[in-house]
């Protein structure tokens, strides 16, 4: 497992049952595969997936593709069930897995 800059926002605490909402930027090129005007092979790399668990359950998943942009930002919303942490987990290409955290407390 690597290390990824990631930026997670979601409100410090919630009531038991509120919608909160989760914005997460993660700091990432997205190598495409080639580059711009001459076409230039490079290998490809970029995050394949986005998968969020909360309180033990899968909260959120996503696929990426190659024609999501670099830095990809993703906004969604869950419920607050219980006090703990929210794991986020992207997966790149050749295998690499990013890992974050953000805790959330619930009252």
């Amino acid at each position: 497992m690597s290390d990824i800059i990631a930026r997670i926002t979601l409100p410090a605490s919630a009531r038991r049952g509120e919608v909160i909402p989760v914005r997460v930027i993660v700091r990432h090129p997205m190598e495409r595969g080639f580059d711009g005007p001459g076409l230039t092979p490079l290998p490809r790399k970029i995050l394949h997936s986005l998968r969020v668990t909360y309180a033990g359950a899968e909260v959120f998943r996503m696929a990426l593709s190659s024609g999501i942009t670099a830095n990809p930002y993703v906004e969604f919303t869950t419920i607050a069930v219980e006090t703990g942490a929210m794991v986020f987990e992207w997966q790149e290409d050749g295998g690499a897995i990013f890992r974050r955290e953000a805790r959330l407390i619930v009252t």
